[in-house]
């Protein structure tokens, strides 16, 4: 088949959507659909069984109803509808409000607000408060680590604006660490300020959380849900994502409308289905076992974290060690990525010339900004037309080196597109799982490097207690790791560093050979 038919074969367009996708470039073939059919019915029969409200999380034995968030009345209970509009109503009268000026913080009307969270809890509103910002009603600024330099950043930028900033804590059971260190690190910013806290705070939490119940004994301004059956990295559309998008000034009506339409055609079982198309064309690139990696380059600055969200929707939903049958099988697909044309000055130098192991997505706006463009060059030339070309040409030049690439085009970019664009990946990444026979809607991984990080603090109490009960005395690490009944030298050597640095009780007696240098508490 020519170029010009392949292209004509494998290309999408939906003009309700404004969105036209290229996957001529991936080697699909009807060859190919044939020898996935059964794999491709799979997935079809799987996505149909979780929007009607089967169990997906086996490990934690709950649904998966994420695409419910935009269209309630496909969710399978009364109640989950009534809960889902519910809360829209609620975070919409809400903003109203903090708009208007009726719900203030102590000094005024709010104009900043800050969100605390971790992963998806954060990914999605930095992806919409970046993406979208512009005449924002409400400034939005971000709390993702418990980092303590990080924080001081943060709060540094807010000095003297404390009393005008909401600060908006999100985790479903509230004991998460990074988001539960950092809303202590605020509320105390907000006492020595000499502010209430909770005159100046909201929860996005699971019902009865640690966090809820702190919130309502303290009497924060308002609460609102996250539901067992929305997993962190697929809660964008959910109070998670859609209050900032709603404090900013966005419409979260046209944004859940651009994810419910992207759903309505990617629902349906045919060979355009976009989203079966991007899941079949990862598969090719991949060989089914991510033996490539995933570059995302958008030529928008707005979409600069589009990448970087992309990373857990995919990383964390695909990267598995075993299979659904418990076969190991170590599968995933890594994802990076930055923006165009920036890229074009770092990283693509290797994707041209470099070794091979990667397959290519471009994403680029037809309209290139909101206004006319004025002519940067003799002939007629604007600033879009040259980051067209760039585009064009990263393509051009990756595609004679035999890459593989998609290349999505938007019309012009909203709340409408972002929306698309979410929903698109949503369920390409549901249909890529099924046809790899992974579970999507786990995440077994991150649940051990949890539990391995509570281990590490216990050992750190364990050394402190140590050195404590031994005051006066100095020791060596692997004095300390015998007295604590610990093997791993280098672990507790570590361990010391780190709090001989930071912590005023203990103090180190460095020695030319730093594994001779002793450790104690005075």
């Amino acid at each position: 088949m020519d170029k010009w038919n392949n292209f004509k074969e494998y290309f999408f367009r939906s003009d309700k959507l404004g969105i036209s996708i290229d996957f001529s470039q991936m080697g699909l073939s009807e060859a190919f659909f044939s020898k996935m059919s059964e794999k491709t019915a799979k997935a079809y029969r799987e996505m149909a069984a979780l929007e009607a409200g089967a169990i997906a999380n086996t490990d934690e034995n709950r649904m998966v109803g994420h695409y419910w968030l935009r269209n309630p009345s496909i969710a399978p209970s009364p109640e989950i509808q009534s809960d889902i509009g519910n809360c829209i109503g609620k975070i919409l009268k809400f903003a109203e409000k903090i708009h208007l000026g009726h719900i203030t913080g102590q000094d005024g009307k709010f104009e900043n607000a800050l969100f605390i969270g971790i992963g998806g809890s954060i990914l999605g509103p930095q992806l919409i408060c970046e993406s979208l910002e512009g005449n924002d009603k409400v400034k939005c600024h971000f709390i993702d680590n418990t980092d303590p330099d990080g924080i001081d950043l943060v709060l540094s930028k807010l000095a003297g604006k404390l009393g005008k900033t909401l600060v908006i804590v999100t985790s479903k059971s509230g004991s998460t660490p990074e988001p539960r260190n950092a809303m202590l690190e605020v509320s105390a910013a907000y006492e020595k300020s000499g502010y209430s806290f909770p005159r100046h705070a909201v929860a996005i939490t699971g019902e009865n959380s640690l966090l809820d119940r702190q919130a309502v004994s303290d009497g924060w301004i308002e609460r609102f849900p996250m539901w067992d059956w929305v997993g962190g990295r697929t809660s964008v559309f959910s109070a998670v994502g859609l209050l900032p998008a709603a404090l900013q000034g966005n419409s979260t009506e046209t944004f859940t409308a651009g994810a419910r339409d992207m759903d309505m055609i990617t629902r349906i079982p045919s060979p355009k289905n976009p989203a079966m198309l991007m899941a079949l064309s990862w598969y090719i690139a991949t060989g089914g076992i991510g033996e490539n990696d995933m570059v995302v380059i958008p030529y928008k600055d707005r979409l600069k974290s589009f990448a970087k969200y992309l990373q857990q929707i995919v990383m964390e939903s695909l990267g598995k060690e075993k299979d659904r049958q418990g076969n190991i099988v170590r599968q995933g697909l890594s994802v990076y990525g930055n923006k165009g044309s920036t890229d074009q000055h770092s990283f693509v130098q290797q994707l041209r010339d470099g070794i091979q192991n990667f397959f290519l997505t471009v994403i680029s706006v037809l309209e290139a900004r909101n206004g006319t463009s004025i002519c940067v060059d003799s002939d007629g030339m604007t600033s879009g037309d040259y980051l067209n070309g760039f585009a064009f040409g990263s393509m051009r030049a990756l595609a004679e080196n035999g890459t593989n690439i998609i290349h999505i085009s938007i019309d012009k970019f909203s709340p409408y597109e972002l929306g698309v664009l979410i929903a698109l990946y949503e369920r390409a990444v549901g249909f890529y799982a099924s046809l790899i026979n992974v579970n999507a809607y786990n995440q077994p991984g991150v649940e051990a490097g949890k539990k391995a990080a509570k281990e590490i603090l216990a050992m750190q109490r364990a050394i402190v207690s140590f050195l404590s009960q031994k005051r006066g005395k100095q020791f060596t690490a692997a004095d300390i790791s015998d007295g604590i009944n610990c093997q791993d030298r280098v672990l507790v050597f570590k361990i010391l560093e780190h709090i001989s640095a930071n912590d005023e009780r203990v103090k180190k007696n460095q020695r030319d050979d730093i594994f001779n240098s002793t450790y104690g508490v005075d």
